[in-house]
């Protein structure tokens, strides 16, 4: 085992000593004995797909997970992550970028062409921001970046299945609202497909989505580029959201020089122009 590896086993020994509740039955923490972190499905615990090629990182993230009430299924590779897939589909995957032989992005890049399974990657080096920045691009919902604690993996984990069991939550709870219509085009926030006026779809990115559903829920009315940093938060120490709409736009504008729909407006923010008509 490399020297890598071993000092990552270490952290990893050192957390679960640390995070785990001595007083739980059978070394369960008392939020698993709560019940409080189980599938949104049918009430068991959370199916977690981990993607992972170290043996030794796998069976610790993977025991960890199952002391917290979570059923952790386990992917060295491609190969064994679509046989999983082929079973049932997870509640969230969690995979690493770097899988040897395997590119862990092109994986992320298949895996959300076809479900969109909430994703956690796990990254290198902190100082290495590319990995997060394209990662986060193609889709993961979210990263962590080793040596990372077991303890922050599982809180990302909930705040991930949080989030998501909100979203499915409002869907319930007005069904009619989700469809957009503005200038000639239409968005479907169910399906998160974007149609310009000719019928054509346009692809957007995770950030790009975050953003047009921002302005199309506040539309005409100035927004400051902290409440599109709140309404949008993914990760704000990597994304510059004037980037974000600076790609927007020229999806959106005829013109992106002079955009008529997602409008600076200076000392404040921006604002998106056209009346928005759900339906």
């Amino acid at each position: 085992m490399s020297r890598e590896a071993v000092s990552r086993c270490c952290q990893l020994k050192d957390d679960i000593a640390q995070h785990r509740d001595p007083g739980g039955r059978n070394g369960v923490s008392t939020f698993a004995q709560s019940g409080s972190k189980v599938s949104a499905v049918d009430n068991q615990p959370a199916r977690i797909f981990i993607v992972e090629d170290d043996p030794v990182m796998l069976r610790m993230v993977g025991d960890y997970l199952e002391q917290h009430n979570m059923h952790a299924v386990f992917a060295s590779g491609r190969q064994e992550m679509v046989r999983n897939f082929a079973v049932s589909d997870p509640d969230l995957l969690v995979l690493d970028l770097r899988l040897g032989h395997e590119d862990g992005l092109d994986l992320l890049r298949e895996i959300r062409s076809r479900s969109d399974v909430p994703i956690i990657i796990i990254t290198g080096d902190r100082r290495d921001e590319i990995d997060r920045v394209v990662g986060l691009e193609l889709g993961a919902d979210d990263y962590v970046t080793k040596p990372f604690s077991l303890r922050e993996l599982l809180a990302r984990i909930r705040a991930v299945l949080r989030r998501r069991e909100v979203g499915r939550a409002e869907s319930r709870l007005d069904p009619e609202r989700g469809r957009w219509k503005f200038g000639g085009w239409q968005l479907d926030r169910r399906t998160r497909r974007l149609t310009d006026p000719n019928g054509i779809e346009v692809v957007l990115t995770k950030g790009e989505y975050a953003l047009l559903t921002a302005f199309l829920d506040a539309p005409q009315r100035p927004l400051s580029r902290e409440h599109l940093l709140q309404a949008t938060r993914v990760h704000e120490d990597i994304f510059d959201r004037s980037i974000e709409i600076l790609r927007l736009r020229r999806k959106l504008e005829t013109d992106p020089s002079t955009p008529s729909m997602i409008r600076t407006e200076r000392g404040i923010g921006y604002v998106f122009a056209l009346p928005v008509q759900p339906f």
